[in-house]
């Protein structure tokens, strides 16, 4: 049986790791100390609401304002934040 996802956690970039716009690539992507993910545009648009202050359910409601009808976006948010959280990209705290 899956547990509900908590809405309430903060997602917080782990130490090291940076989010930002890479010119480059044209792009937004992750850098960590040993090298860079590119991010396609669904995850840069959550990533760019991770700082620390936001829990999920605020990103969510966030994201609806501006994606407005899309119904899975919670569980695609959910499904970023668990992916990210395993590898080791984010904290849920």
């Amino acid at each position: 049986m899956n547990t509900p996802f908590d809405r309430n956690l903060k997602p917080v970039w782990r130490r090291g790791y940076r989010f930002q716009f890479e010119p480059a690539q044209n792009a937004h992507v992750l850098l960590y100390p040993e090298g860079m993910i590119k991010l396609n545009d669904s995850a840069a648009a959550i990533g760019g609401l991770i700082d620390g202050e936001r829990n999920v359910a605020a990103i969510v409601a966030h994201l609806d304002t501006q994606f407005p009808g899309v119904p899975e976006l919670g569980e695609d948010v959910e499904q970023f934040m668990l992916v990210a959280r395993e590898k080791h990209w984010i904290d849920l705290v």
